[in-house]
């Protein structure tokens, strides 16, 4: 409870002041800045943002990985993509992907996502909300008597493999191991903040090659760890 009202008081102190910075015209300028370190100070004001986060146009992952997952994007054009965890990294694949699919628990992050892209008819974003009851329990703090069962399955009742799987959201580990048997042979899975103990021991008893990008990460004022997984070192020698 204390970590949330922490994070609850960080981001409400953030708001404050990124309103007495608009009339100044800074942020303008840290957004159009070539400055890597600049544009991600402009970022820490988009925190729980996702109009903002649309505006910057970045996801919410390390900048080292999204560089990598950009390069694979361009190499492979008309990628299938499968998300658990819709957000920032939703509209950004979705300009850069054949087809999305996303699963989100959360009613009102959903509506305001689904209504950012109506009109992207290759992008399918679905709700599965938390259950009462079930098998898979998130560990994650103010989650406590929820379960994922739904969110976690939801790639279940999607055909065919995926050339990108990204991890976000509740019960990753369980993700995870839905997303090893859907994964293309030349495919990735982006695993978001592994900076976790629990996330690390996931990836290394997953049993596929892996490699971590550590780092700066959009929107946080500490460095995180975003990780690629693929079936082969040879995938992952590309980035």
């Amino acid at each position: 409870m204390i970590d949330l009202l922490a994070k609850r008081a960080y981001v409400a102190c953030i708001r404050v002041v990124r309103t007495l910075l608009k009339p100044t015209g800074l942020l303008d300028r840290l957004e159009k800045s070539e400055n890597r370190r600049a544009r991600w100070f402009r970022s820490l004001f988009a925190i729980y943002d996702l109009d903002d986060m649309e505006r910057l146009g970045v996801p919410w992952w390390t900048y080292d990985a999204i560089d990598a997952v950009s390069k694979f994007l361009i190499q492979n054009p008309g990628a299938r993509v499968f998300e658990w965890g819709s957000g920032a990294s939703t509209l950004w694949l979705a300009k850069r992907s054949g087809e999305v699919i996303s699963a989100e628990f959360d009613a009102n992050w959903h509506q305001n996502l689904a209504a950012k892209l109506q009109n992207a008819g290759h992008v399918t974003v679905k709700l599965t909300p938390a259950l009462e009851t079930g098998e898979i329990a998130s560990r994650k703090r103010g989650f406590e008597g929820q379960y994922f069962d739904d969110f976690v399955r939801a790639i279940r009742s999607a055909e065919g493999e995926f050339d990108v799987i990204v991890i976000d959201g509740r019960s990753r580990e369980a993700c995870l191991t839905e997303a090893v048997g859907r994964l293309k042979a030349d495919g990735i899975i982006v695993f978001d903040d592994t900076k976790r103990q629990r996330y690390k021991d996931a990836i290394s008893d997953c049993g596929l090659p892996f490699r971590r990008f550590d780092g700066l990460a959009v929107s946080l004022p500490i460095s995180d760890s975003t990780t690629l997984i693929a079936r082969s070192e040879e995938t992952l020698s590309a980035f």
